[in-house]
């Protein structure tokens, strides 16, 4: 089996704010066999003379960087993504993996296309952002200062993905890494992002119409409502069957045509 190809991994940055950070990012992804370089509304000049110096030879990284309003804007037509964190989230515990144990997972022999997400350079992820990923990533780093630079976050996880595609196979040849959560789904294709964030919209809609939802806290219910669907890694056909199961609520909920005599 042919090792997987990182081009169609996307790095996310949102909001980044330095365009030394983003030309290293450019030139890092370069080194690592990436390409695809994402930027959620930009705070910076992405392409001003500091961020090509930075680049050095992965100008055509940098050129080529999608920059869009919104996270959700960059997932489009991706089925994994991995966000990024370097701070404990208490009021919704999250499991954190280490780059080396989670992040094969976005190394897939069908070539999926997928995300690793970083957050800003001074305040990371919202909770809401959050939401967006599957598996969640910090870097392991000294307690004496845990704060990493995001290029040097974005190299660590950069190599990490590299080492994961060469494998442990000889002559070019890879060897899928297990995955003990069974994401694979008997090799049918996951659920695009998209397609599970227009779920859970419908998901809500309906949660709040039957009264198990109320208003003031269905963002902190429908959190933890994510985090559990997410980790079973539902398919395109899983999803299309919870769909039908909401259209059908929502077909209950109507009132009734009563027969006239």
């Amino acid at each position: 089996m042919l090792a997987p190809d990182l081009t169609v991994i996307r790095i996310v940055l949102v909001e980044p704010a330095g365009p030394l950070n983003v030309g290293s990012v450019a030139r890092v992804m370069k080194n690592m066999g990436l390409s695809q370089l994402v930027l959620v509304n930009p705070q910076c000049d992405p392409w001003g003379d500091e961020a090509r110096q930075m680049a050095v030879h992965a100008a055509d990284v940098l050129a080529a960087a999608q920059v869009v309003t919104s996270l959700p804007d960059a997932l489009v037509g991706c089925q994994r993504a991995i966000a990024t964190t370097g701070r404990p989230h208490t009021t919704l515990p999250i499991p954190l993996e280490s780059p080396r144990a989670a992040l094969p997972w976005l190394c897939t022999k069908d070539a999926q296309p997928g995300a690793l997400i970083f957050g800003r350079e001074d305040s990371g992820l919202t909770n809401e952002e959050l939401n967006y990923a599957q598996r969640f990533v910090q870097i392991p780093t000294s307690p004496v200062y845990p704060s990493m630079n995001l290029a040097q976050a974005v190299a660590v996880c950069c190599y990490e993905l590299a080492v994961a595609a060469r494998g442990s196979g000889s002559k070019g040849e890879w060897t899928e890494p297990a995955d003990e959560r069974g994401a694979r789904n008997n090799d049918e294709a996951l659920a695009e992002l998209g397609t599970l964030e227009r779920f859970y919209r419908h998901l809500e809609s309906v949660l709040l119409a039957i009264g198990y939802l109320y208003p003031h806290t269905a963002a902190s219910r429908m959190k933890k409502l994510r985090r559990l669907l997410n980790r079973a890694y539902p398919t395109q056909t899983e999803v299309a069957m919870l769909q039908g199961i909401l259209s059908q609520v929502e077909w209950a909920l109507k009132p009734k045509k009563r027969n006239k005599d």
